[in-house]
């Protein structure tokens, strides 16, 4: 082409391919098999004949007895015992999406790609269907339970049962529940027509409780939620230049009405696109472009849908070539710019090595979920040629793909420390992980019950390694000048996380297909 936008988009290119070891591929394969035996490790309730992570062993089984319903099953969602739906339905929804992207990459691996969405969706089915009127939205006084370290196996703490209603509303994780179910639906369509009917009609019934009793879920369960899992994503309201984020409902300043729609209209957006994505239905298409979620953003995660939503909505402008959707490719490419380096819209921050950095607490988190929307987005512009401009800087499909590659192979040991962040791969992982399945001796070594406080000072303040390998874990990784203490006590990067192995499951897969060894 020989312009200089052509010129500088290609030295991008490259300087995203020849990074640090970036040539020498790491075993993509391996990785995503282990990524995935990862969730068998955070399993509550009765476990199968086939697990195989086999030093864990049944937990939660009366997990509903206070509400006198059957809650159990599901996730916990990371290093403790708790249920906490708001990010296990995300990572539902994201275990999903990568199969339904990534499926026919999966090869032998499909059938348990399934199963992990399933021990997801059979949970969520559950609380969304036992009591009529009600959303049960986590299992487990996640207060109570953070102040003892012990296994899932031996809690004793109170599995105090969290929901919401039509008095306690919650848009946001009910949204997150219908996109999780509607999404399952899709995966099992083929696979389990009557399962994913039910799960289709469920989908549908709980966003339209969304829809119509409008609130914010951290603000019905208080304590209960905040500051673990509080719901703060939604647009900011900008008003004659004042922000305002934690205004209540309805509250009225300088004379104008603010909504609470403010607060939740992530998961909405998120809710309503995977239902169109499932049904078609007209219904959901006017009331996605309804809601008016122009706002930019530069991230993606269990709190904060709008980039997978607008990059959901893209692929019917790309792949189906329906320019209905054209906002939304848009918005996509938008926070694309504001990702890759050398956009001269990019507001994303790199360390020294090369790792997109966000947040400091568990920061592979939005790694893994915006590696997952570069794939993705990058699989849709190569079905259409398509190509988009950050200012000068000309995106290709590949600017994507080897962004994406960068930050996986960085996880999986391309960094200046040389060490995978994925628990069991490679030679050089993290040991001491802040997990207390993991670092307590498994039941099957140790049947005798470990109380709430007996775990702090034997395992929790150890400087042992773990007993138990939690195989295919990616902790929350290193800061921002690429260090890493593999310390117990330090959650915020020593801490794995269900949501953060959910968005890996895709790119994992995919690496996998393309430099498979």
């Amino acid at each position: 082409m020989g312009s200089r936008a052509s010129y500088l988009s290609l030295a991008i290119t490259l300087l995203l391919c020849i990074g640090d070891g970036v040539l020498a591929n790491p075993n993509y394969g391996e990785a995503f098999v282990k990524s995935l035996l990862f969730f068998q490790g955070q399993r509550s309730g009765r476990l199968p004949t086939n697990q195989l992570l086999t030093w864990r062993s049944n937990s939660g089984l009366s997990d509903g007895s206070l509400a006198h319903v059957d809650l159990t099953g599901g996730y916990y969602d990371a290093g403790d015992n708790v249920k906490f739906n708001f990010p296990m339905a995300f990572t539902t929804t994201m275990l999903s999406w990568s199969t339904l992207e990534y499926g026919r990459r999966m090869g032998s691996q499909l059938p348990n790609a399934r199963a992990a969405v399933r021990w997801g969706s059979d949970y969520l089915l559950k609380c969304a269907t036992r009591t009529p009127g009600k959303l049960y939205v986590g299992v487990g006084d996640p207060n109570v339970d953070h102040s003892c370290w012990e296994r899932p196996e031996d809690m004793d703490t109170v599995r105090s049962v969290y929901s919401v209603s039509a008095s306690n509303p919650g848009s946001d994780v009910a949204g997150e529940t219908a996109a999780a179910l509607a999404a399952a639906s899709l995966v099992f369509r083929a696979a389990d027509r009557n399962y994913s009917r039910v799960l289709l009609s469920t989908a549908k019934k709980v966003l339209q409780f969304a829809i119509q009793y409008r609130g914010k879920y951290s603000d019905s369960l208080g304590s209960a939620a905040c500051p673990f899992y509080c719901s703060y994503s939604g647009y900011t309201c900008k008003i004659l230049g004042t922000t305002m984020r934690t205004l209540p409902a309805s509250s009225t300043s300088f004379g104008l009405t603010i909504d609470l729609l403010y607060y939740f209209q992530d998961e909405l957006l998120w809710g309503a696109a995977w239902l169109y994505r499932a049904t078609n239905d007209p219904y959901y298409a006017n009331f996605l472009k309804s809601l008016g979620a122009n706002d930019g953003t530069d991230i993606f995660s269990w709190d904060d849908k709008l980039a997978g939503a607008r990059v959901l909505l893209a692929r019917r402008v790309l792949v189906d070539k329906d320019n209905n959707y054209d906002q939304f490719r848009q918005q996509a490419e938008d926070f694309m710019c504001r990702i890759l380096p050398g956009s001269p819209s990019s507001s994303t921050q790199y360390t020294p090595g090369g790792l997109m950095f966000k947040l400091s607490e568990a920061n592979l988190q939005y790694v893994t979920s915006i590696s997952f929307l570069l794939t993705t987005y990058s699989k849709y512009m190569s079905v259409a040629g398509h190509t988009f401009n950050c200012g000068n800087m000309v995106v290709t499909s590949n600017t994507l793909k080897y962004l994406a590659k960068k930050q996986i192979d960085y996880i999986l040991g391309v960094n200046p420390l040389k060490m995978s962040y994925m628990v069991g791969y490679s030679t050089k992982f993290p040991q001491k992980i802040h997990h207390r399945g993991s670092s307590l001796p498994s039941f099957a070594s140790h049947p005798q019950s470990i109380g709430c406080q007996a775990g702090f000072s034997a395992y929790y303040y150890s400087s042992n390694p773990n007993p138990n390998i939690l195989t295919g874990a990616i902790v929350g990784g290193p800061d921002q000048n690429d260090q890493f203490s593999d310390d117990r006590t330090d959650y915020s990067h020593s801490e794995p996380a269900t949501y953060i192995n959910g968005a890996a499951i895709g790119p994992l897969a995919y690496f996998a297909s393309l430099y498979s060894k």
